[in-house]
């Protein structure tokens, strides 16, 4: 089999866990591969995700580095043999590589953590706010809005949002544009999967929130990843070092964070400064607009 001259982030991450298991054992790629049946240069193909394995020699290789538990097996073994095609595969005329590779990792995903800074979350953004974002590029918002069908429907997948304040004064699109989105906002977040918190302004503790970023948890902590947002593009984090940081930055955002709404209550209660008390604030000041 040929080497691949496109490698995805689900390949390349798939080839890093294989690094990750053989290096702790101490082992090296000849001989890990002399045990596997492969040759050297394979061997470091394959973690570098240029070449396949196939499902019975990654069993072998797992059971060679001493991995039993069966989450992260059963992780490894979809990433092995996943195809990489899906509804998003119709889209790869128009949007980026990355996003590509982001919409594969959602779907694979069991639960999303998710700290936005300027702008409303993707998964929970209106078309006429992604319009503006995406500056009516009809594919673009075409696809992010399939991207949101992973939050919903009867397999919907967790999602815990914590948006900066910033972000609702925002008013991209225009004052009719913005109200439109925070309605969708409050209505997403009294579904029982989707939890949305807002950091204020006047937040007096620092957690190094200036970086917008969203971690997917998989079916092991292990093959959890992170995808942090910047101008040049998406970044995928896999190290569990560097996951488990973020695991933590988004701990400490949401303890600091104003409490999410209670689906109990209809409303937001008057006598307690809560997050959808700040949306309902911010859309009141845009009905006059």
């Amino acid at each position: 089999m040929g080497l691949r001259g496109v490698i995805s982030e689900r390949q390349r991450r798939f080839g890093e866990e294989l690094r990750r298991l053989r290096e702790a054992t101490g082992m090296s790629g000849p001989e890990i591969g002399e045990l596997m049946g492969m040759k050297g240069p394979a061997v470091s193909h394959t973690e570098a995700g240029r070449l396949s394995l196939n499902i019975e020699r990654l069993h072998v290789w797992l059971d060679v580095c001493d991995m039993t538990d069966p989450d992260y097996r059963a992780g490894m073994a979809t990433m092995c043999q996943s195809s990489g095609r899906g509804w998003w595969s119709d889209y790869r005329p128009h949007v980026v590589p990355r996003a590509l590779d982001l919409a594969e990792f959602e779907a694979a995903a069991n639960s999303f953590s998710n700290y936005q800074t300027h702008l409303i979350p993707g998964l929970l953004q209106t078309k006429a706010y992604s319009e503006v974002i995406h500056e009516y590029a009809e594919k673009k918002v075409e696809f992010r809005r399939r991207r949101q069908q992973v939050i919903a429907g009867e397999n919907a997948v967790p999602l815990h949002a914590v948006i900066h304040e910033a972000a609702l004064h925002m008013m991209y699109g225009g004052p009719a544009v913005m109200r439109d989105q925070l309605n969708h906002l409050i209505e997403m977040a009294h579904l029982p999967h989707v939890t949305v918190q807002i950091l204020p302004f006047d937040c007096t503790v620092y957690a190094s929130t200036d970086t917008a970023f969203m971690l997917m948890h998989g079916p092991h902590s292990r093959l959890d990843t992170v995808v942090l947002e910047d101008p040049h593009g998406s970044t995928f984090l896999g190290d569990p070092e560097g996951v488990a940081a973020f695991r933590r930055k988004f701990d400490r955002i949401k303890g600091i964070a104003l409490p999410p709404l209670d689906t109990n209550v209809p409303g937001p209660s008057p006598a307690f400064r809560d997050s959808w008390g700040m949306i309902q604030h911010v859309r009141y000041k845009l009905l006059g607009r």
